[in-house]
């Protein structure tokens, strides 16, 4: 089953369809505004995560 959404999310692809930079990303995840899992030692954010804090955001 191929979604168009992937279910997870690269920090670089969050900033991109954030329009922020990486550092950026990653200062939301260490403030806890943006829930991400850990995948060994890789950081991904799930889409509905996504959504939800564009969301949350007006």
């Amino acid at each position: 089953m191929h979604t168009a959404t992937p279910l997870l999310l690269t920090p670089a692809q969050v900033a991109a369809e954030l329009g922020v930079g990486r550092s950026t990303v990653y200062e939301l995840f260490a403030s806890g505004e943006l829930r991400s899992v850990k995948i060994g030692s890789a950081r991904r954010v799930r889409s509905a995560d996504l959504r939800a804090y564009v969301e949350g955001l007006s």
